[in-house]
């Protein structure tokens, strides 16, 4: 019990926000912000959108989310933009204060024909630190069960590697409800001489259809009892959310107790099931 509290005293806390399109929704975002903010977060970061499609509203909700976190991290992606724009882009962020970036290539837009001056998220990793040097702290993206558009597990496992090689500090994983696939990612990327940490991204199950489809698109697997105890909740809310909370609940004990450096949820700009996670694990309250 003494190891497992020291280990958790040095974990880290971080959570994921969008940025939202209209004000009320900018609203809806400060009042979850304010809800977690009762807990002990490293920082909160805001993602961006395909082809750097929320690129100001990404830098409004940083700024806004600075003000009620210790930290805010902006996300950051290259695909369909120019090597002009990012830096522009960093340029604002170094002026206004941050120094902690999420390193992602990105989706194009739909209906978008080019993939701009760069074609992954090494390039702009490479990118970052020609350009600033050391001035980012930057955390890039984990698949532990494998980019859906890997051509094979070995080859996903070499690139991921080499984004670390590149220049990366940390890494945030996808989301995942089988905790074996997390820590035979990690052994495996160790042999390969990778020594940062990499966090777990945890997405709380509160809305089943919503779930499958992200998971659906990002290569997510949902175990087959978690979707068939889903299904037959059928337009139970209620039971959804229970049986949600009590699942992630017990994968965050599961990562936990294998000694992973933090949790990063993804809060699709809600607080209560986060709150309620974090109160059964009794970690970050």
């Amino acid at each position: 019990i003494q190891s497992r509290n020291l280990q958790i005293l040095t974990m880290e806390l971080s959570i994921e926000f969008f940025p939202p399109k209209t004000e009320e929704g900018f609203s809806r975002l400060k009042k979850a912000a304010k809800k977690l903010s009762c807990l002990q977060i490293e920082y909160a970061s805001v993602t961006y959108g395909a082809g750097g499609s929320t690129q100001e509203g990404t830098h409004s909700a940083v700024l806004m989310l600075s003000d009620i976190f210790k930290k805010a991290v902006p996300h950051i992606s290259c695909i369909g933009s120019n090597k002009s724009n990012i830096e522009n882009i960093l340029n604002k962020y170094k002026k206004t204060g941050f120094d902690h970036l999420i390193v992602l290539r990105g989706d194009l837009p739909s209906g978008f024909g080019k993939g701009g001056e760069f074609s992954n998220a090494i390039d702009l990793v490479e990118f970052i630190r020609k350009n600033f040097g050391e001035g980012f702290r930057i955390e890039v993206a984990a698949y532990p069960e494998i980019h859906p558009q890997a051509s094979s597990p070995e080859k996903d496992i070499k690139y991921f590697s080499e984004k670390i090689k590149a220049g990366a500090n940390g890494a945030i994983t996808q989301y995942f409800f089988n905790s074996d696939a997390y820590f035979k990612f990690v052994d495996d990327v160790h042999k390969l001489g990778v020594d940062v940490p990499i966090v777990p991204g945890i997405m709380p199950i509160t809305n089943y259809t919503q779930l499958a489809r992200f998971s659906d698109n990002c290569g997510a697997e949902i175990p087959r009892w978690i979707r068939q105890r889903l299904s037959a909740f059928g337009d139970d809310s209620e039971s959804i959310y229970l049986f949600g909370i009590d699942v992630i609940s017990d994968l965050c004990d599961q990562l936990i107790s294998g000694g992973v450096p933090g949790l990063h949820f993804y809060s699709m700009n809600r607080a209560d099931a986060i709150l309620k996670i974090n109160e059964n694990i009794g970690t970050f309250t």
